[in-house]
Parts: C-alpha cells; structure tokens; sequence
C-alpha cells in the first residue's frame, strides 16, 4: 500500500487511455483509393446480380460472371487464389412488394449499412439482428425458413459495417492486374473495331479509314485497323449510284482527292436474293410424324435462307420443342431447350421481313420467334390457330403443307401450366431439304458472272490484236533527213514539167468535177 496507489484513478479519460484501450483513432481506409462496391453488386463484373452465389468467406459473385472466370483462370478474382466452382453457394435474397432486398423474418431493407448473413446450409440471406436473437441467442440452430439444422460455423457474413475491407474495388487481384473473360462478342469487336457499327454513312467510313492509317500506337490493334477494301463491282452487283468519293473529296481536307466516278458496289445478299424466285421445301421428322414445310424464299428470303441452312447444317437435330400452348402456338429450335438459347447461321440477330400479303392467318403458319425488333435467330413457331395480332411482331416465312395430323398430335400433348414445357417430350429428330432455291441462284450468278468475263476476255483479246496488226504495218518511207522526209521530191519535179509543156489557151480552165471532199491519205504528195 503506498502513496501513490490511486493516483491513476481520475475522473476523466486521458488520451493514452483513449487511444489505446477506448477506440480513438484507428487506422482508415483512404478516402482516395476506397471506392466501395454496393452489397447488391457482383465482385467480378461490378453489375447487379441475377443469381448470386458467394464463397465461405462471404465474397458474393454472379453465377454468369464467376463460372467463365473460373473456367479460365481457376481462382478468386478477389484474392488471386485457387477457387473451385463446388465450393460456391447459392444465395437466396428476399424481395418485398416494391422489388428491393430485405430480411425474409424481421422485413428489414438491406442497404450498404446493413449487417447481412447468409445460412451455409440452405443459402437463405438474414439480417444479422434476427439471427443472432433468434438462432444464437436461444441456441437454436435452425434454419428460420426451413427449418434445416446447422451449427454456427455456418453463418456466412455477406455484409459487415464495421468492416468493408472486402468491397473496396480497388483491392481486387481482377482490378489491379486489368483481368477478364470476354464474351464472343467483344472478342469478335477487338480482332475488328466496326463490329457494332451496324450501318455507317460515307463520312464515318472515311473518318474511320483516316484513323486506321495514322495510328501509330499499339502495332496488333493498329494491324486490325485496316481501311476496309473497296468492293469490286461487275454488271450484277453495280449500283446505278457512285461512292460518292469524289464530291466527298472536294470538300474534304482529310479525304485523299479522288477525280473518278465509280459505281457503288450493291451487297451481295441483294444481289442473290433478286435471283430467288422459287419456294424451299423442307421436312421435319419428329418423334410425333413428319412435318412438309414451303418456305416463302421468293418474298423473305433472308429468313428462309438461315431456316434452310440451319437444317443443311443438322442445327436442329436432336432439339426438342419447349414450349407449347393449346389453340395458340408450338415453339422449337432452341439447342439449349430452355427457350433463351440459339443463334442464326450468320452467328448474329438479323433484321425483321414483313409483307402485307403474309399473315397469321390459319392453322400452320410457321414464323420466327424473337425477343423484339430484329433480333431474329434459330427459334422458330407453328400456329395452331389464326394469331393476327402477331403480325409485324414476327416474320412469317413458310406454312405447313402436310402433316397436319402431326401437328394435331403434337397439339394434344398436355403442357405445363407455369412454364407451357411439353409434359411428354416432342423431339425433332431431323430435317431433309428438298428444295433450296438459294443454290440455283448462286449457280446462275456464277454462270452469269462467267458469261461476263468470257466476253470481257474476247473484247480484249480483239483490241489486242487490232494494236499488234497497227503495229505490223510497214512504216512510210523516207526520202531524206529533216523536214518533209517522207515527200518524193523528183516525182513533184516532173509533174510540174509535164504541165509546162502543155500549150496554153484563153479558154476558162475547165472546172475541177464536185467530188467527195474530205481529209484524203495524202497519196498524191
């Protein structure tokens, strides 16, 4: 016991206290170099989930994002290291009435405040409050939607407040080392910078051309920014307007000047489908019959000419047909089966064809499904009634032209009423094409640009010879050196003798007879 045994005994905190044993100060993060990731948010591709899946330490990726990255690399793009797809789990968030995530027990909204967790066992996501007083605090491990039991190694902290280390963006291995799966359409539009231009006016294709040649940066992407090559035109494919260079030229500073009109080139699908002329026959043999399909080549050709090399290609075999309602519509194509999958024979949507003449009018009408303007595919879809409401929403490129009994029968199989899926399966097995008419017009463009050249070859093998029987003849010859070598001098002489000795007379001179006057050979010289 001495003096000074309460001298630490104030009544009021100092500051060592407050900074080592109540908080105070702590280390924090800084503002500039923090950028935080929304709870709601993939780690991988920083967009808001659709089907969320999280590790054991609580990192929440999207399903579409992470399993492409694993495939490619095998880690975690938030650690850098080794990740398994098997060790993800499947996260089920609840949303209330207006569509924002909450608690499914206290029906509190999540915000990026929120203490958030997640049940290993089952992936259903609480708040931290309900947990901790309703599992933790009874030591009842319970699922508290479920019902399943688990132990408290398995909650999963998605969110903590306290401690958001794990969003900050930029301390993610992916951010810092610029790393990423590309899908197939930014790869296809890094080997080829226009890819999405869709269309594109003279002017943009000239800005464009201009910066293709004096790029001078990266040489792999300068070497794919090449200035498109000018189409060769012939008497098929020639527009009966020009490029467009020249007036372009004279009024551009960054235009190299052009001073020769030449014929825009059409493009070659125009060309070929103005050949066209007639129908595509086509039979689908399905576990339930055969169905004989006419294509309307001749009116839309570029639906029918993708249907008919999906079929050539053997696309459709094995596909089953995934959706089907009665007194409405039976739909296929799909490879996938599950109605969001397919592509068209170019590997891209192209454009909606509508006629006036075409309807949806009658049993068997067969159309093209899409999900919106000019984004047709490979799915497809046989009416089993009258739909003119679908008119100008989908193109009608073919009818059924037997087989009904098999369309009746493929209409009699019972559907599920939530997703309209065949209860029974309906398989197409293959396809036959009986007729293609897009063949016969390759085949004839080629006889004819063949007939073409053949001539072009004739005309010039004609002036050919013409220049080397001009060049054969036999050059004039020559009296003398200099001025006026090629005129015979002594033969002028004696003409001149010849006119003196005549004997001279009073008389008129006898008039010179009218002739054909003209530029003569100068013969006479």
């Amino acid at each position: 016991m001495g003096k000074r045994q309460h001298q630490k005994d104030k009544m009021y905190i100092t500051c060592t206290e407050y900074t080592h044993f109540y908080g105070g100060k702590k280390a924090e993060i800084p503002q500039s170099n923090f950028r935080r990731l929304p709870f709601d948010h993939c780690s991988l591709s920083l967009q808001p989930f659709e089907y969320p899946m999280c590790t054991p330490e609580g990192v929440v990726f999207d399903l579409m994002s992470i399993v492409p990255w694993i495939k490619k690399f095998g880690t975690n793009p938030i650690s850098g290291e080794k990740l398994e797809a098997k060790s993800l789990i499947k996260l089920n968030f609840s949303k209330n009435n207006e569509g924002k995530y909450h608690c499914p027990v206290l029906y509190n909204v999540f915000t990026n405040n929120s203490h958030i967790v997640a049940n290993k066992v089952t992936g259903n996501v609480f708040s931290n409050e309900a947990v901790e007083q309703l599992n933790i605090k009874t030591k009842s491990y319970k699922d508290l939607l479920t019902d399943e039991p688990f132990t408290r190694q398995d909650i999963i902290t998605l969110q903590d407040p306290t401690n958001l280390d794990k969003f900050n963006v930029s301390n993610f291995f992916h951010v810092k080392n610029n790393m990423k799966v590309l899908d197939p359409d930014e790869e296809k539009a890094k080997q080829d910078p226009a890819y999405h231009l869709k269309t594109t006016n003279l002017e943009t294709r000239e800005t464009l051309a201009e910066l293709y040649k004096e790029y001078k940066g990266d040489e792999l992407l300068a070497s794919t920014m090449k200035e498109p090559e000018a189409k060769k035109t012939d008497k098929l494919n020639a527009a009966h307007y020009s490029t467009g260079r020249v007036s372009a030229s004279f009024t551009s500073t960054a235009m190299a000047p052009a001073t020769i009109h030449e014929a825009d080139a059409i493009a070659d699908d125009a060309v070929r489908y103005q050949y066209v002329k007639k129908k595509g026959y086509v039979r689908l043999h399905t576990n339930k019959g055969d169905l004989n399909l006419e294509l309307h080549c001749d009116k839309i050709p570029k639906a029918g000419e993708n249907f008919i090399k999906l079929c050539k290609k053997g696309y459709y075999d094995g596909t089953i047909f995934h959706r089907s309602i009665r007194n409405f519509m039976i739909q296929g194509g799909d490879p996938t089966g599950t109605g969001t999958g397919g592509e068209s024979y170019w590997g891209k949507p192209f454009q909606d064809e509508f006629k006036p003449n075409l309807s949806h009018t009658g049993r068997g009408v067969l159309s093209m499904a899409n999900s919106g303007p000019n984004t047709n595919k490979s799915q497809f879809f046989i009416t089993f009634r009258s739909c003119t409401y679908l008119d100008r929403k989908h193109t009608v490129f073919g009818r059924v032209v037997g087989g009904f009994e098999t369309l009746t029968a493929m209409e009699n199989v019972e559907s599920d009423p939530k997703t309209d899926k065949p209860k029974s399966e309906i398989k197409l097995l293959s396809t036959t094409v009986f007729m293609d008419p897009y063949e016969e017009a390759d085949a004839q463009i080629a006889a004819e640009r063949e007939k073409e050249a053949q001539k072009q070859e004739e005309e010039r093998a004609q002036s050919s010879s013409t220049l080397s029987k001009v060049k054969s003849e036999q050059p004039p010859k020559a009296y003398r050196a200099g001025v006026g070598k090629y005129i015979n001098m002594a033969a002028a002489k004696r003409s001149a003798e010849e006119e003196d000795s005549k004997p001279s007379t009073s008389e008129a001179a006898a008039k010179k007879p009218k002739g054909r006057t003209g530029f003569g050979d100068f013969s006479s010289w």
